[in-house]
């Protein structure tokens, strides 16, 4: 089975492209960072090395201390797929963060996007 290019692609070269979408949108870097250190479990500083190092999302997502056990209570489309239907572990993590950089961007309340 071929593996999909998102998986080699650096972590890197994408995080701007989230914060410069929540920005447009009147949102804070801070609110990715939040999101995404959430989801994964990593912390500020583990997420800036991890930026800093140009890992690929496959990477980033092994060396991830820890899953957000809440995960799955992400739901919804993007990019027209739900997300809770994704076969692949790990384009269904990647595909988990768009959904929550979206989420932020659409404004929607912080206590709604890490599902407390």
């Amino acid at each position: 089975m071929e593996r999909h290019r998102i998986f080699t692609m650096s972590f890197a070269s994408v995080y701007p492209h989230y914060v410069a979408k929540i920005e447009r949108k009147g949102q804070q870097r801070s609110d990715v960072d939040l999101v995404i250190r959430w989801l994964t479990g990593y912390s500020q500083e583990q997420l800036e090395k991890a930026i800093s190092d140009e890992v690929t999302f496959e990477q980033f997502f092994d060396d991830a201390p820890a899953l957000n056990p809440n995960a799955s209570l992400i739901t919804g489309l993007i990019c027209g797929i739900r997300v809770q239907e994704i076969e692949d572990p790990l384009m269904q993590k990647i595909r988990y963060m768009d959904k929550l950089v979206d989420e932020v961007g659409r404004g929607k309340k912080m206590t709604s996007i890490l599902r407390s």
